[in-house]
């Protein structure tokens, strides 16, 4: 019988009063609170009842939905319209000299701001991004540092993946126990890296290999049908067929810990460069125990043009010839609902235009139940319709010992809810009792011995289309498969960012906000130290 996991039914961890409220409803609710009791004290009745509807008001605009809060789809429209008036709904590569034209332009100011808000260095899906190593021939390590975020480094990985053909069910078995084995061994203390991300992308398939090799391998006195025949098989599968490629994206913080152990290394950015060189050393060693098959790190330039594919499908994913580390965007504007990508074909010159759309996926959304290793199967392919999609798993290790007592917190908390609305003569709801289920699971998990790690995953997908209505239509069918095939009830399309968004899916780790330590573990880990200065 094949391991299965449960996923879904939490998504978040107790806050102090209880429950997984979000922190911004709470909050929201204290101070309407808080405001009631100003009210109540200075103006007596008048004020209580005015309190008592400040209340009941925030109450209601901050109660989730499946659409989201009414204060949520407020700020989303409010966000929509700040970016429609500034001008940042649209990207285009900075250049100097039009940068230039437009500071100087005396009339039409207005237009002008808009238009210099569009000129920027990054394209909003990979903000922050620079590169620590983009040499020729070795790995291309990405240095990021996103507004608001912890900066960190991140490689990319090519991996052929863990089932090709035909797999007997105990080696896919095998394989799941090895991938889990990797993940753990990021979870360490020790460990500098700590999140790990898995990208499929689906995409029609390149004949160029195969040309290639009928052009080396061909005798020079093959029958003209054949070479025919075998023309029309590689167009035939190109109409018809799918093919997938697979990464493995790896972050590496950028801590102390990480710079303690880089000054062992050298001074400065070559210590950093030379503590990377082991690091990529051991995550490839990894992946191949982890039975990812062929297993290499992509240099800066074969990055840059897999996320240049990724905005742009008409260009082949291994065309590296013409793209520069250094320019990762394509001209591109923001419309409610999708990210539009204007570029050229680069086989024929002429102009295309790409929509994407990417969605969200939580714990939350997903209908809680056991899944094996291959439960995403039914969406890169299961489906027989010609979709050009990216799915991205980001998984983010927790040491064990913080992420038991994280757990224990949940369980206690959800017990004590349990046993109170026991005693107040109230049903119980299945939220509760699935929250302490998950709770009592992790802690099951994580008992001495085992070697497992805390781990918090994100997903995010990504669909293409070459216009408006067959993205429309992609969507629908992409939607439905993710909830009859794997569970996923519901898909939050991230409509007011969508270019924001799109970075999600491409190799380079973004989209997931690190853990939260509560305030227990961070006087934990001041009180733990650094260990001996003079250590090795």
């Amino acid at each position: 019988m094949s391991r299965t996991s449960i996923l879904g039914g939490e998504s978040g961890h107790r806050s102090f009063f209880g429950g997984s409220v979000p922190h911004s409803r709470l909050f929201a609710l204290l101070a309407a609170a808080v405001a009631g009791m100003v009210l109540t004290i200075t103006l007596g009745t008048p004020g209580f009842a005015g309190g008592a509807a400040l209340v009941i008001v925030t109450w209601l605009v901050t109660s989730p939905t499946v659409h989201g809060s009414l204060a949520e789809r407020w700020v989303a429209r409010r966000r929509w319209r700040e970016r429609t008036r500034t001008g940042t709904v649209a990207y285009v590569p900075f250049d100097d000299a039009r940068w230039t034209e437009l500071g100087a332009r005396r009339r039409h100011r207005r237009v002008a701001a808009r238009e210099a808000a569009a000129l920027r260095e990054r394209p909003d899906g990979a903000e922050g991004m620079g590169w620590l190593d983009r040499r020729p021939g070795r790995p291309g390590i990405a240095w990021h540092a996103p507004t608001g975020e912890e900066p960190y480094l991140s490689v990319a990985f090519e991996v052929s993946g863990q089932v090709r053909g035909i797999e007997s069910e105990h080696a896919v078995e095998q394989a799941q126990v090895a991938w889990g084995a990797f993940l753990a061994s990021l979870g360490s203390e020790d460990s500098l890296a700590r999140a790990v991300q898995s990208v499929t992308r689906v995409l029609p398939p390149d004949s160029a290999g195969h040309e290639a090799w009928v052009v080396s391998q061909v005798d020079a006195d093959a029958p003209e049908e054949l070479l025919r025949s075998y023309d029309d098989l590689l167009h035939r599968m190109g109409r018809r067929e799918m093919v997938q490629r697979h990464y493995v994206a790896v972050r590496w913080p950028l801590t102390g810990a990480f710079s303690r152990a880089a000054a062992r290394y050298g001074p400065g950015r070559d210590g950093w460069r030379r503590l990377m060189v082991d690091e990529v050393d051991a995550i490839t060693r990894g992946l191949r125990r982890a039975r990812m098959g062929r297993v290499r790190a992509l240099t800066a330039h074969e990055a840059a043009a897999v996320i240049a594919h990724m905005q742009n499908p008409s260009r082949p994913v291994d065309q590296t010839h013409d793209v520069d580390p250094e320019a990762l965007g394509l001209p591109s504007t923001d419309v409610y609902s999708a990210h539009v990508v204007d570029d050229v074909d680069p086989t024929t010159g002429a102009p295309v235009r790409w929509w994407h759309r990417t969605a969200v996926v939580t714990a939350t959304a997903m209908a809680t139940g056991e899944r094996n290793s291959l439960w995403v199967t039914p969406l890169l392919s299961g489906m027989p319709e010609r979709i050009v999609r990216t799915l991205s798993l980001q998984t983010w290790m927790v040491p064990a010992r913080e992420a038991k007592a994280t757990a224990r917190i949940d369980a206690t908390s959800d017990h004590s809810e349990i046993l109170r609305r026991r005693e107040a003569g109230r049903l119980l709801d299945d939220e509760s009792e699935a929250s302490l289920s998950a709770a009592q699971r992790r802690l099951e998990d994580l008992r001495p011995g085992t070697q497992h790690h805390g781990a918090e995953w994100l997903g995010h997908v990504t669909v293409s289309a070459p216009s408006r209505d067959e993205l429309a239509q992609a969507v629908r069918l992409v939607t439905a498969t993710a909830e009859r095939g794997l569970g996923i009830e519901r898909l939050e399309w991230l409509d007011t960012y969508q270019a924001a968004a799109s970075g999600c899916t491409w190799p380079i780790v973004r989209g997931m906000r690190p853990p939260a330590p509560t305030a227990a573990q961070r006087m934990m880990r001041s009180l733990s130290g650094h260990g001996a200065r003079e250590a090795l």
